[in-house]
């Protein structure tokens, strides 16, 4: 067993209730207070189990055998998938009122870019639960199943959905436009025109992003958020946030919103989950 710190405050209800709305039927699962999911790494696949242990301040990490060999790689996704290094008293410090409700909240990251690439894409238009569906049909038909652990599939990786035919991709359930745009994305990636590791300039490359067919504003900042887990992200046009910003443009809210640099990823979340947010 392995063992992952973090600095308290640290809401583990939210963040798992946040990932488990979101779980996809073949990869990921959640127990109580244990989260299971696939991973694959250079020939390297199996299972990844965490409990957060509260006392100890620490995500206690179990892997399968065929992931022991790779046990630096699978921590340090871990530790991205859950925002393991922030300082939250740093981010409270900039954010002031605003994270003061929920001094524990952290912003969920992924274990894999191409991953959330894809579930991003998937997302688009249909409801979080719709999205998980898509995403674990599109597992279970293009990945890897686990020999020793029924019922689980890695993630198909971006030379496996190359591979794809967007009309078989239609049949499950999605647009075809949608299926080409995840067989381009696969393309980036294989070429790396798409980073699977965050870029050092987070704003071209989501522009970059936005050039891909299939994938609007909202989507790259989404992608930005969880994938690459980029801090100073805002989407001053998503539907929620325009809601609680009323009769402000997205222009004048992206103004607003520079108050809360570098941690404007953190500020959208705490507006996202709070209803009593008033911009004054």
């Amino acid at each position: 067993m392995f063992s992952l710190p973090w600095q308290p405050p640290y809401d583990w209800s939210w963040m798992f209730g946040f990932l488990a709305a979101r779980a996809v039927t073949g990869v990921e699962r959640f127990d109580d207070n244990r989260y299971t999911r696939s991973f694959a790494w250079e020939g390297h696949c199996g299972l990844m189990q965490v409990t957060p242990d509260t006392d100890a301040r620490a995500l206690k990490v179990t892997l399968s055998d065929g992931l022991l060999a790779v046990a630096p790689v699978c921590l340090a996704r871990l530790e991205r998938l859950f925002d393991l290094r922030c300082d939250p008293h740093a981010v409270a410090g900039a954010l002031g009122e605003l994270a003061a409700g929920r001094p524990g909240l952290r912003l969920p990251g992924s274990v894999d870019a191409f991953e959330q690439g894809v579930r991003a894409i998937l997302g688009q238009l249909v409801s979080v639960s719709m999205a998980a569906k898509l995403t674990g049909r599109v597992a279970m038909a293009y990945g890897t199943p686990l020999a020793d652990a029924p019922g689980y599939y890695c993630f198909p990786t971006p030379e496996q959905l190359l591979l794809a035919d967007p009309l078989q991709l239609k049949r499950l359930g999605m647009p075809v436009k949608r299926g080409e745009a995840l067989v381009h994305l696969a393309r980036a990636a294989v070429s790396g025109e798409l980073p699977l590791t965050p870029p050092d300039d987070v704003e071209q490359a989501m522009k970059t992003l936005q050039t891909f067919p299939g994938i609007g504003r909202w989507t790259a900042s989404y992608f930005a958020l969880r994938g690459w887990q980029a801090k100073d992200v805002f989407l001053p046009d998503d539907y929620l946030i325009k809601q609680r910003f009323p009769g402000m443009t997205p222009a004048q809210i992206r103004r607003y919103a520079e108050r809360w640099q570098p941690w404007r990823s953190y500020a959208l979340l705490h507006i996202w989950y709070s209803d009593q947010f008033q911009p004054v």
